[in-house]
């Protein structure tokens, strides 16, 4: 609930980053995706109760913060070195751990 169609998109997504390595692999091509967390930026402050949005991952990620744009940008360095060069068809979570818990349905004063 409250994720709609973004959550199919993303699922799609997901299961594309497998499907083109599994394509892929025999030509040497690897084939990754990065999915962050909320990121403070200039566009993210345009969204309705972004601010709350990452109050609330910051209370109750693993890690008890939030991620930036340089630790998204670092993981997707390290996907493109010879560090990861046995990674492939992999989705890499860039957001303190936060996907690993349950969603409940946010308050009402996000809406």
């Amino acid at each position: 609930p409250h994720y709609n169609v973004m959550g199919v998109a993303k699922a799609a997504l997901e299961a594309s980053t497998r499907y083109l390595a599994a394509d892929l692999g025999p030509q040497g091509i690897r084939v990754n995706a990065i999915s962050a967390g909320p990121i403070k930026t200039l566009s993210a402050a345009g969204i309705a109760g972004f601010r709350k949005i990452l109050g609330y991952v910051e209370e109750r990620a693993p890690l008890r913060r939030n991620v930036d744009q340089d630790e998204v940008g670092r993981t997707a360095l390290w996907l493109g070195s010879d560090l990861a060069s046995g990674v492939t068809g992999e989705v890499i979570y860039v957001d303190a751990g936060y996907h690993i818990l349950g969603m409940p349905e946010p308050p009402e004063s996000w809406e």
